[in-house]
Order: structure tokens, then C-alpha cells, then sequence
């Protein structure tokens, strides 16, 4: 895939729990391969994000929480034309919910699900007119890029029309959207463009 990193090595996935207090990736990760991957070859557009929450983990529907109705209407598109997989993919850096840290808050996504299934997956979905990367995780993993999340956002237009670096749609999010209102103001009508030129093929 044109732009984005592969995977230096595959190696065995080894299932666990789903939930990990002991904050070991190996033991808090359930393995991909007994989830639902979120894609299919020839969409039109990639969501590379970083890693369920509990909440969508159960439920085995990306994003079908408040940071996906956030990141909805970034794209400018409603529930179904995102969950229509023919139109949008969805690729998370770890496939599973990858446990709590001892202080509660979710655990980073573990190396093990990157270096076994995204080579594979990425070569199944093939190039895409529109890749929307998600994270700090997701950045890191698939453009390589290193350093603070907001400098690499700022400089969108380096990577725009075809690959849009965001910040996460969490609403924990909600003070860094008011103190860069460039965002919203400049990014987003940009985005939304080219989603609209992607999904019209």
C-alpha cells in the first residue's frame, strides 16, 4: 500500500484474557484472529486507528462510540455509509481491547497484533483513493512518524489530498479542539472534500 509502513516480521498469535490488569500485552490481549476485522478489499476509504475500547470490543463494531460519532462528523458521513464496508475500512493498530493499566486507563496497543495480521491485511485491502490515520499509535506505525501529535497534524498538507493524520476523536480531545481552532476551520473542510471525491469513485 502506496505511503504506508509494513510490518517488519509476522509471528504467532497467542490468545489470553480480554481484560489485563497486570498491564502485560501478551496476557491482556485476546488474539486477533477470533475477532471480526472491519474491511474489505476495494473500499474507498481506510480508517487506520489505534485500539478498541471495552465497549467496542464487545460489541465487535468499530467506532460505535461517542468518538465515533465524533469521528463521523469529521468525515461528514452518516452511520451507514461508514459501516458500509464496501466504503470504509476500518483497521485499528491492535484488533482487541488491549486491557486497563494499573491507574485504569486503557493499555497501549500491543506490538504482537501489528507484527502478526497488518502485512497481510493491509496487502488483502490494497491501495486506497482516502487513508484517515487515527493517533498517535496509528501514526507511528503507519507513517512513521514520531514527535507531538499536534505538530504532525498542523502539518496536514503535507500529507493531504490521499492521507489525513488526526488527533483522536475522544472526548477527552474536547480542550485540544478549542485551543487549535485551525482544525476545525481549515482541516476538516479539506477532509470532508476529499471524502466526498473518494466515496463518489
Amino acid at each position: 500500500m502506496r505511503g504506508l509502513r509494513r510490518p517488519r516480521r509476522e509471528g504467532a498469535v497467542r490468545g489470553a484474557r480480554r481484560r489485563g490488569g497486570a498491564g502485560q500485552p501478551r496476557d491482556a490481549y485476546r488474539a486477533g484472529a477470533g475477532r471480526q476485522p472491519w474491511f474489505r478489499p476495494g473500499t474507498r476509504i481506510l480508517v487506520a486507528g489505534q485500539a478498541p475500547g471495552l465497549r467496542v470490543h464487545e460489541a465487535g463494531r468499530p467506532f460505535l462510540d461517542r468518538s465515533g460519532d465524533r469521528l463521523r462528523d469529521w468525515m461528514g458521513i452518516e452511520a451507514d455509509t461508514f459501516y458500509d464496508r464496501s466504503l470504509v475500512s476500518v483497521l485499528p493498530t491492535a484488533f482487541c481491547f488491549p486491557g486497563y493499566s494499573a491507574k485504569g486507563s486503557d493499555l497501549p496497543p500491543p506490538p504482537l497484533c501489528w507484527e502478526t495480521w497488518h502485512g497481510r491485511v493491509l496487502e488483502e485491502i490494497g491501495d486506497v483513493p482516502l487513508r484517515l490515520i487515527i493517533g498517535s499509535y496509528a501514526i507511528r506505525r503507519h507513517l512513521g512518524l514520531k514527535g507531538p501529535v499536534t505538530e504532525i497534524v498542523r502539518g496536514w498538507h503535507a500529507h493531504a489530498p490521499g492521507t489525513f493524520v488526526l488527533p483522536h476523536p475522544s472526548w477527552r480531545n474536547n480542550a485540544w479542539l478549542k485551543r487549535h481552532p485551525w482544525f476545525e476551520d481549515d482541516l476538516l473542510p479539506a477532509l470532508q472534500a476529499a471524502v466526498r471525491d473518494a466515496l463518489r469513485g
